[in-house]
C-alpha cells in the first residue's frame, strides 16, 4: 500500500472560554488536520497541535512544513514502512516536532487499520485505561474553588492548577482547593516557567502542607543549574515540562539530576517513536513519567493515551486538552469515564476518517 497524496487543513476548535497561563492568554485554537490518502481502503489521520512557545512552530510554519517537506518525501512511499518513514522525516524536519508527531500518529494510524487492531493494543497495552487530571487555569481563588469541587464531583481524582505569575497568589489558591477538594484528591502544580529559585523554594515552602504530588516546570526550560536546585530543595517531585523537547534534553537533565519526573507531551518532542525512547531512558534513570498534551483535537489526544496505556513506568496522565473544545471533528476517539480515559477499541485510533 502505498501513499498517494498528502493532505493538510487548517481545523479551528473553538474554546468553551479563554485561559490565562503564566507566559500567555489563549482565546482561540487551530489543529492542523493530516490525512495520508493511499491507493488501498485506508486513510490515516494525524493532528499537529503547533505551540510557537513550546515546540517553537508558529500555525504556518508547521503546516509549511508538512505541505513543503512532509508531503513531497512520502508521496508514493510505502505506507506501512512507518519506522522509516520516520526516521527521514525526523532529519528532514528537524524543528518542527508537532509537524513530525501529525505524520507519525497518521502512520500509525494506517498501520492500525490494516492490521484491523487499535494502536493502543499495538503498543502493547500494558493497562487498558488510566485517570487523567483536569487543569485549572490561572483564575481568581473563590472560581478556581468552584471549578475545583465541580471537577471532584464529576469524577476526577486529580488536579493540576496553574499559577506562574504571582506568588502570594498561587499560595492562597493552593490552600482554598486543597481544603475545598479535601486529602483524597491529587493536586498538581504547574508554574510553566514562571518562577526564579528563590520564589519556587518560598511558594512550595508555604505550601508543604497542602500535599503536592508534583511541582511542574517551575523555573525557565533553559535553566538546568535552578532545576537542579530545586530537585535538591523541595521535597515534592519536580517534573521537567519545556525543558525537555528531546532525548538528549532528556538525558542531559536526568544525567544532571536536574528533574525527578518528566512530562512527555507527543507534539513537542515529534510522536510515539521519540516517546518510547525517552520513555526507556527514563525508565533506566529511575524517573516517573506523566503523558501531557496542548491544546489538541481528540485524535491526538488518542496518540498519546495509547503510549500512556502501553508503559509500566507511565505513572500518570495528564490529556485534558480536548475537553475544552466546544466542537472537535475528530471526537469518538476517547471515551472519559469519571476522570478515567478509555481507548477506543476501532482500529487505529478509532474513527476512520474525517472530512472537514
Amino acid at each position: 500500500m502505498r501513499i498517494v497524496r498528502v493532505e493538510v487543513q487548517r481545523m479551528p476548535l473553538p474554546l468553551r472560554e479563554p485561559y490565562t497561563i503564566a507566559y500567555e492568554t489563549v482565546d482561540s485554537v487551530t489543529n492542523l488536520l493530516v490525512r495520508l490518502v493511499t491507493d488501498g481502503p485506508h486513510v490515516g489521520l494525524g493532528v499537529a497541535a503547533p505551540d510557537a512557545g513550546v515546540t517553537g512552530e508558529t500555525l504556518q510554519a508547521c503546516e509549511a512544513a508538512l505541505l513543503q517537506v512532509a508531503a513531497p518525501l512520502l508521496a508514493g512511499e510505502d505506507a506501512l514502512r512507518r519506522a522509516w518513514q520516520v526516521e527521514r522525516l525526523a532529519e528532514a524536519m528537524a524543528g518542527r516536532p508537532a509537524a513530525l508527531a501529525a505524520v507519525d500518529q497518521a502512520l500509525f494510524d494506517l498501520l492500525g487499520k490494516v492490521a484491523g487492531l487499535p494502536v493502543w493494543r499495538m503498543l502493547g497495552g500494558y493497562r487498558t485505561h488510566i485517570p487523567t487530571s483536569v487543569t485549572l487555569f490561572i483564575t481568581p481563588t473563590p472560581d478556581a474553588v468552584e471549578r475545583a469541587m465541580a471537577f471532584v464531583a464529576q469524577g476526577f481524582t486529580a488536579i493540576k492548577l496553574k499559577g506562574g505569575i504571582d506568588v502570594d497568589d498561587d499560595i492562597e489558591r493552593v490552600h482554598a482547593v486543597r481544603a475545598a477538594i479535601g486529602p483524597g484528591v491529587d493536586l498538581r502544580f504547574d508554574a510553566n516557567q514562571g518562577y526564579t529559585v528563590e520564589q519556587a523554594c518560598r511558594f512550595f515552602e508555604a505550601t508543604r502542607d497542602a500535599g503536592l504530588r508534583l511541582f511542574e516546570q517551575p523555573t525557565p526550560a533553559s535553566e538546568l543549574g535552578a532545576m537542579r536546585k530545586l530537585v535538591r530543595a523541595v521535597a515534592a517531585p519536580v517534573m521537567a515540562d519545556e525543558s525537555v523537547l528531546s532525548l538528549a534534553d532528556a538525558f542531559h537533565f536526568a544525567r544532571n539530576d536536574a528533574m525527578d519526573m518528566v512530562n512527555l507531551k507527543l507534539v513537542k518532542i515529534g510522536g510515539l517513536d521519540a516517546a518510547m525512547l525517552m520513555n526507556g531512558m527514563a525508565r533506566a534513570a529511575g524517573l516517573e513519567v506523566m503523558v501531557g498534551c496542548m491544546d489538541e483535537a481528540e485524535l491526538s489526544i488518542a496518540a498519546g493515551l495509547a503510549f500512556a496505556l502501553s508503559r509500566r513506568n507511565v505513572e500518570m496522565a495528564d490529556l485534558d486538552g480536548h475537553l475544552d473544545f466546544t466542537a472537535d471533528p475528530t471526537a469518538g476517539c476517547v471515551r472519559l469515564e469519571g476522570g478515567v480515559l478509555h481507548p477506543s477499541e476501532e482500529p487505529g485510533f478509532g474513527i476512520v476518517d474525517v472530512v472537514l
